[in-house]
């Protein structure tokens, strides 16, 4: 669809390189500035869709932008500035090569795991006895590799990760504290919105002086699960499926027709039809999530847009 964003070819000023990582094109400038486009495309299991999803860009952008500003006092993060709905300016950092996942009920992957026969999950026991979508006696945190596009990202226990020194032990002590410290503050700030946030991930970086910072996105429907907390008991007790806010539907619309990324399985064909229900579903998402209206952003040309904004405010830092 022209109304979408799916990749991009800037060259900005003092523009030193760009990476292209599955949703989000990175673009690092002179001075240790990151220029970072949230761009329309749609990743499942792993896989970049062929089309892309008005607005989502925006979308998890926003989302992103507005936990960041309310997760700061207690997880200091990358970002300087937004001066386009898409783009996210901040200060490079040295990527920590982890996502560190943090899961409060037994959803998605772990529930898949589970169900499998699998009590251990990144080296975390899980409980027996659980079933679907059950809260965990406390949250766990089960670490995956960060993948380059078209990879897999995989489990890793904490074990392996300091034994092969990805991360050292003073620093993964570091991006521990700061996941439970946000998953708290993420869940407090879900449940004033009628929400349970389900499970999560964050991904860090440490800047030129050694400071470790929150990166990339943080609580959207992306990198996160939500469920309604209203009949969320009742559901259990019945054994129903939870009404959830992520894009786990696109997850369960590719799982029944008959992908799930593995080899040898071909996508489905998302019709325009199909493409604007998942674009609307998104902005449900945002305006549950965030408690506000969302405001569609002129997509008449968006790289002139973005461009031009762009230009804008790095004239001005």
């Amino acid at each position: 669809m022209s109304n979408t964003i799916t990749s991009t070819d800037f060259n900005f000023p003092g523009q030193q390189s760009v990476y292209k990582g599955k949703v989000r094109e990175v673009y690092t400038l002179k001075n240790d500035v990151l220029v970072m486009v949230a761009t329309d495309r749609l990743s499942a299991f792993d896989v970049v869709m062929p089309k892309g999803i008005p607005y989502k860009g925006q979308i998890l952008n926003q989302i992103a932008t507005k936990m960041m500003a309310a997760t700061e006092d207690i997880v200091p993060n990358w970002l300087m500035g937004t001066p386009d709905p898409n783009v996210a300016v901040g200060h490079a950092c040295d990527t920590f090569k982890v996502e560190m996942v943090i899961r409060g009920y037994l959803s998605g992957h772990a529930a898949r795991e589970y169900k499998a026969g699998r009590r251990l999950i990144c080296g975390v026991p899980m409980p027996e006895g659980m079933k679907e979508n059950d809260k965990f006696p406390e949250p766990i945190i089960t670490p995956a590799t960060k993948a380059e596009m078209g990879d897999h990202d995989e489990d890793i226990s904490k074990e392996n990760i300091l034994s092969r020194k990805i991360v050292s032990e003073e620093d993964y002590s570091v991006l521990e504290q700061y996941t439970k410290a946000l998953f708290q503050r993420g869940t407090e700030i879900a449940a004033k919105r009628g929400l349970i946030l389900v499970d999560t991930k964050y991904e860090f970086g440490k800047t030129k002086d050694g400071k470790i910072v929150l990166i990339d996105e943080i609580h959207t429907p992306d990198s996160s699960r939500y469920f309604y907390a209203e009949d969320y008991q009742e559901r259990q007790d019945r054994g129903e499926a939870q009404k959830q806010l992520s894009k786990e539907f696109v997850r369960q619309w590719l799982i029944s027709n008959g992908f799930q990324g593995l080899e040898g399985q071909t996508l489905p064909e998302m019709t325009d039809d199909y493409i604007a229900s998942v674009s609307d579903r998104y902005i449900e998402l945002y305006e549950n999530i965030t408690g506000e209206t969302f405001v569609k952003a002129d997509i008449s040309n968006i790289q002139e847009r973005i461009s031009e904004n762009v230009l804008k405010y790095l004239k001005e830092v």
